[in-house]
């Protein structure tokens, strides 16, 4: 145990009535001296009230001569710890095995060892964390993440179909790291790994594959990071649960891979990874793809596009020759001479029609020139018959219409005579 420490006062060699009597009234022609400052420093924290504390222990020193254990408490989040002290009987008496690596609550009040200038715990109880409160908890912080959206598919990135270099975050000499390289090498030979060795089990896990994550996020040639761990208990998983570790990866920009544990587990790591492999196998298969079986792949559709072509000629080659075995292609000039047949029988009826006609036209004329040549004045006149006209043109019908000495024109057959009225009556003599 550490010795007790004086509570009040300064050792002989400084009366106290030379020294300010505050912090703020200190300067550099009146300082405090260290002694002075710790022992006020003690004060203080011994007026701190008893607290309970939850923390993981990093180291437990319970061998040694005296009562006392000291421990190590470090914060599950964030790289700090605060050295603790207690008797071994209340080590012993936990209820359940407190050792490294165990999820503790303390009870004690701050403690300052004024000698050394360090902070301590002096413990009065402690309490070893179940698995099922550690679940209840995860499970908690689930709902919280689920609902801030960072499990949500929308935000999930594909992964490339064949990535430049692979970023692996693995154990040291892990299993783990030899199931994915060797796999994913054994599907496409030419695959490159940047592997971050780190942490993946105890105090410094999630610090380590926090920054790792965020290392070859960066890198430009990663296009793909697979985080790595082979199978385990509950509480080895525990740091990929770790809401630090979770916020990290949702930060990745680079498609992220989770191949934490066997199948049947699930840290809330693979919950919020681009994609949850079951194994580090599997997450090999997934990452790049099976050169043999993309080979294959391009030999099945070359043969489909050969005989696809293959099809497509002969079907246009039986077109062709269909085509080509038309009358119309065979024999071009028949459907020319079959025009020309037809133009012909259409000039033969034309003719025969306009001959025809011609002849119905002509017997036609024929008739009306007989009939006009019979109705005809001319022919009238032909026979000796003359027409007088007076004058002024008009016929004469009737000889009460002219009077003696009226010259008159007479039409005869062969010309137009000029004569003379003499006389009118039934009978009567005309001179020329």
């Amino acid at each position: 145990m550490q010795p007790p420490e004086p509570r009040s006062g300064v050792s002989p060699g400084a009366a106290p009535t030379d020294l300010p009597a505050r912090a703020l009234d200190t300067t550099a022609e009146h300082p405090w001296p260290v002694r002075l400052l710790s022992v006020k420093i003690a004060d203080y924290v011994n007026k701190m009230a008893p607290v309970w504390v939850e923390g993981q222990l990093v180291q437990v020193n319970a061998h040694n001569a005296s009562a006392s254990a000291y421990l190590t408490l470090r914060d599950t989040d964030v790289d700090m710890s605060l050295n603790v002290t207690m008797l071994k009987r209340l080590l012993a008496g936990a209820g359940t095995a407190v050792e490294e690596g165990a999820h503790v609550v303390v009870r004690g009040k701050p403690s300052f060892w004024a000698k050394r200038g360090t902070l301590s715990l002096r413990a009065t109880d402690i309490r070893a964390i179940g698995l099922g409160e550690l679940l209840a908890r995860i499970e908690h912080l689930k709902r919280i993440l689920a609902a801030e959206g960072l499990f949500d598919a929308d935000r999930k990135r594909a992964l490339p179909f064949l990535p430049t270099r692979v970023g692996l975050i693995c154990g040291r000499d892990a299993k783990a790291k030899h199931d994915v390289i060797v796999n994913a090498s054994a599907r496409w030979p030419q695959v490159q790994f940047e592997v971050r060795e780190v942490a993946v089990q105890g105090t410094s896990s999630v610090g380590e594959v926090s920054r790792a994550i965020a290392e070859l996020d960066a890198h430009p040639e990663v296009d793909v990071i697979v985080v790595a761990r082979g199978g385990g208990s509950v509480e080895d998983l525990l740091p990929f649960s770790n809401e630090s570790m979770v916020r990290a990866a949702a930060a990745c920009r680079t498609a992220l891979v989770a191949a934490i544990g066997h199948e049947t587990d699930c840290p809330l790591l693979d919950l919020v990874a681009d994609y949850r492999a079951s194994t580090p196998t599997d997450a090999a298969k997934r990452i790049v793809p099976d050169m043999a079986a993309e080979l294959s792949r391009i030999d099945q559709a070359r043969h489909r596009m050969g005989a696809a072509l293959h099809r497509r000629l002969a079907v246009e080659s039986d077109r062709l020759a269909a085509l080509r075995s038309r009358p119309v292609l065979a024999q071009p000039h028949v459907l020319a001479d079959s025009r020309a047949e037809q133009m012909d029988r259409w000039r033969d009826q034309g003719r025969a029609a306009f001959t025809s006609r011609l002849e119905r036209a002509a017997g036609e004329v024929a008739a009306l020139r007989t009939a006009l040549r019979t109705l005809s004045p001319d022919a009238t006149l032909r026979r000796g018959y003359a027409v007088l006209r007076t004058p002024t043109g008009s016929v004469v019908r009737d000889p009460a219409t002219v009077s003696v000495g009226d010259d008159l024109r007479a039409l005869v057959a062969g010309g137009e005579l000029t004569v003379s009225v003499r006389g009118t009556g039934p009978t009567r003599e005309t001179s020329t």
